[in-house]
Order: C-alpha cells, then sequence, then structure tokens
C-alpha cells in the first residue's frame, strides 16, 4: 500500500540505534567489518567476494540467505551487522508511471532521526532510469530549482548512493531469485527495470565527489549490480576544478546544467557561475576525458518564458558549444510551489529546438515526467525540513538545557 507524505510525517518515535548495514559498502568496506569480528586476513578476500555476490547480485536481506557461507560466520554477521535498506515512508506515483519515494536513512547518531532524500523512478518502453540524489538538500540556491530552496543538511555516504538504486530494485522486482515486496511494482513487458541512473536528484555531485566516486564503483562492478559507466550520467552545475576527475576516476557520462549563454543571466539562475563562469565551464568541458561522437556531452537547458528562450539565445548556445561532442537537452520548465518562472510556450521551445537542430545538433525536448507528484526535472525537494522541524526542536531544547545544568 502506498503511503502518503502526510502518513510519512507523523511524530517518529525515539530513534534506537541499529547494528551497522553492510548493505551499499564498497569493498574495502566489506572486508573492515570482516576484520571487526575476527575472519583472518588470508580469509577475507574470499568472503568479501562471497558477500559481495550475495548483497549485490542477488538481494538478499538476511544473512541465513547465504549458503556458501559457514553457519558460523553467518550468525557471527547477523550478530554484529543487517543488511537493512533505507526506508521506503513515502511512495508516490505519477499518472505517466513514474514513481518517487521518499527514503529514510539510518540514524547517524542517538539525537539523529535519520536523514530523508527522494528518489525517483521513470519508466519507459526501452528503459528505466532512476534519478538518484548525492546530498540531502542543496547549497547551489538555483532560482528555478525546488531543490535549491531546501538548506544543504549534509552530503550522502557512499552507502547511502548505491542503496538507493538496492531499494528501486527491491520495489520492482528486479533481484533474480527474489520475490519483489508487497505492494510493489513490478515492470511486466520486458524492458523496464533499471537500466540507467542519473545522478540528477537533490545536491551537486561534485561537491561530494568522494562519496559519489565511491559509489559509482559500488554500482558498476559486473559481479553485483552491474550497471556500466556508460548508463550513468553525473550532472553537474559546473564545478570547473572537479569536471577532469569526474572523467578520469568515474569514467561515466557527463551533464552540465547549462541554463544559459551570458554570464550575467547564468549568475542569476545558476549562481556558482559567479565563481566559474561560462568560458571556463566550457573549456572544462572541451578538456572531459574520453570525449567523443560515441560519449557526448548532455547540456541541459531549461525553458524559461520569456528569460532565455529568444532565437538570439539558440543561436549564441549554437556559437558556444563549437566543436564539443554534445546534444542539448531542452527540458520545458516544471513549476513549483513559490516559484516565480513560467515555461515556454510549446511553440517558442519549437522553434528554439529547431535552430539547435538545423545547426548540427541533437536537441530532443525533454517530456515532463511526474510533473504531478512533484518528482520532475528540478521539482525535488524532501520533505526533511517539515518532517525534522520537531525533532530539531527537541535538539535544541536539549541543548539548551545541557547548557543550563553546566552553568
Amino acid at each position: 500500500m502506498n503511503l502518503s507524505v502526510a502518513e510519512a510525517a507523523s511524530p517518529a518515535a525515539e530513534p534506537v540505534m541499529r547494528r551497522p548495514s553492510l548493505a551499499g559498502r564498497t569493498r574495502a568496506g566489506l572486508d573492515e567489518a570482516l576484520a571487526e569480528i575476527g575472519v583472518p586476513e588470508k580469509e577475507r578476500r574470499m568472503r568479501v567476494g562471497q558477500l559481495w555476490n550475495w548483497i549485490y547480485h542477488y538481494g538478499v536481506r538476511d544473512f541465513q540467505e547465504m549458503t556458501t557461507i559457514g553457519k558460523g560466520l553467518r550468525a557471527q554477521l547477523a550478530e554484529r551487522f543487517t543488511l537493512d535498506l533505507p526506508e521506503v515512508t513515502a511512495e508516490q506515483v505519477s499518472t505517466d508511471g513514474t514513481r518517487k519515494w521518499l527514503l529514510r536513512m539510518a540514524p547517524t547518531g542517538p539525537r539523529d532521526r535519520g536523514a530523508e532524500i527522494e528518489c525517483v523512478y521513470i519508466p519507459e518502453v526501452d528503459r528505466g532510469t532512476l534519478c538518484v540524489s548525492s546530498q540531502v538538500g542543496c547549497t547551489l540556491t538555483c532560482t528555478f530549482c525546488h531543490t535549491g530552496t531546501q538548506r544543504l543538511v549534509r552530503n550522502l555516504t557512499t552507502e547511502e548512493i548505491v542503496t538507493q538504486l538496492m531499494v528501486a530494485r527491491e520495489r520492482l522486482g528486479d533481484f533474480p531469485n527474489r520475490a519483489a515486496p508487497d505492494g510493489a511494482f513490478v515492470p511486466n513487458d520486458g524492458g523496464r527495470f533499471v537500466s540507467n541512473i542519473v545522478f540528477m536528484g537533490m545536491g551537486e555531485p561534485l561537491y561530494n565527489f568522494d562519496g559519489v566516486r565511491d559509489a559509482i564503483g559500488v554500482i558498476s562492478d559486473n559481479e553485483g549490480l552491474s550497471l556500466g559507466r556508460r548508463r550513468i550520467t553525473v550532472s553537474t552545475s559546473g564545478v570547473v576544478p572537479q569536471i577532469e576527475a569526474l572523467g578520469a576516476q568515474m569514467g561515466t557520462m557527463l551533464a552540465i546544467s547549462l541554463h544559459a549563454v551570458r554570464d550575467d543571466l547564468r549568475n542569476e539562475l545558476v549562481p556558482l557561475n559567479k565563481k566559474y563562469p561560462i568560458k571556463d565551464l566550457l573549456e572544462a568541458c572541451r578538456n572531459y576525458p574520453g570525449l567523443s561522437n560515441a560519449k557526448r556531452i548532455t547540456f541541459e537547458y531549461v525553458m524559461l518564458k520569456g528569460v532565455n528562450d529568444s532565437d538570439a539565445e539558440a543561436r549564441e548556445l549554437v556559437r558556444l558549444l563549437k566543436g564539443i561532442p554534445a546534444k542539448i537537452n531542452l527540458i520545458p520548465f516544471n513549476p513549483w510551489p513559490g516559484t516565480r518562472y513560467e515555461c515556454s510556450d510549446w511553440e517558442r521551445i519549437e522553434r528554439f529546438s529547431e535552430i539547435v537542430f538545423k545547426a548540427g545538433y541533437a536537441s530532443p525536448v525533454r517530456t515532463p515526467r511526474g510533473r504531478d507528484i512533484l518528482a520532475a526535472c528540478g521539482q525535488l525537494k524532501s520533505e526533511t525540513e517539515k518532517l525534522s522541524a520537531r525533532a530539531r526542536l527537541m535538539l535544541e531544547q536539549d541543548e539548551a538545557e545541557t547548557a543550563t545544568v553546566a552553568h
């Protein structure tokens, strides 16, 4: 049964510190867990491989199902660890089939109720795309983006990023030989499981570089979750110093949230531009490792009525991108409560697309998905601020009481 956001917002019980989960860990993380329970170093590599296969290929949630591991070691693992995934506290389903999950992460301390983030699954005939988050909130304050109105709480850990994919696979019945949970949506046309991942959810991925890099290492490992790096796209608003490292260390596809062709306008829409202007951003794109016609950069351009959608701006966009193997994703603006922007008229979007296409660039207009559940591009904003308000108030009161006693 799907939960509503209102149901998810009910007061949470006092958090209980749980055993740490092994789900989402890197191979090094699994090795450390085995070392904690006394498994000899010479045996750990084999055991890591076994755990890896059970956790990521088969998606098991119970150590007792790991039949290639001895009962004694299974008991030790179960005593010290779990295989828990983030809790799905709300699931919303769009009229177009898009699904948005509100996920609550495990508490990190006695006063932590667990951070909440949003993750979106977009089913299509030929693919299933999972939009994952890399931060709780965002620090960039892009004026057209709903997520940008939420303060940054913290980076997500590698485990918290990886387990978004694991939750999706479980909800879709996409692990081999495992039944989907009650209420899960199981695709039946053979082609709509998770086949692609985009780091276009909450947060700026390149401000969580290490966490994202290590998560991609787990996700792309061909002995586990096995999603090829060409099927993973990392989208950045333009953290120029990290773009080359992204290509060199992660080898994924690159997307750039461009949205304007002049620095003065982009300074307003994407304030990060004040630090890394368009010229520097495009130079970094030209030097992106592995860039070729087979590995083009996607430039995302949200269509804002009367703001950035003129013929002149379409022609300037073509001029700016000259020499960069690229495609241009035109994104009809997805409205959200309180925004001052409107979506460009459809005729204007088609005219803009035509100019770009005639210049030799693919310029697909992204079909808005999940608008009715605020799951479309630029609409994600977790309920963290509302759901955690009571917890933050309690924390402030506790701190005040502690200070009073100390004095």
